[in-house]
């Protein structure tokens, strides 16, 4: 328990914090979790779409310190990946059908 006035002051202002720095990560990892989803689903122009809201979305938590910004860059990288690979396939297969 903080005892000074100092001490108790900082506590509230890092709980404040805390929930605040809590729904941008909330944030971050909800629209990775959706740009995934249509990914596999296959809409991969919607994806594409949400993809690009998730970066944006993890370089604002990046920029505000909330997470690292190595932790920001391996998440944007694989997910570009899984994107990346889906299109591949997607183009693959009206080859096949041909």
């Amino acid at each position: 328990m903080a005892h000074t006035k100092s001490a108790q002051k900082q506590a509230r202002v890092a709980e404040r914090r805390r929930l605040r720095n809590r729904s941008v990560r909330s944030r971050a990892k909800t629209t990775i979790t959706k740009a995934e989803k249509l990914i596999f689903a296959g809409e991969i122009e919607a994806a594409r779409q949400v993809v690009a809201a998730a970066i944006s979305t993890l370089d604002k938590a990046a920029e505000k310190g909330i997470i690292h910004a190595n932790n920001a860059a391996r998440r944007k990288s694989r997910l570009m990946k899984k994107l990346n690979q889906a299109l591949a396939s997607a183009e693959a297969e009206p080859e096949k059908a041909e």
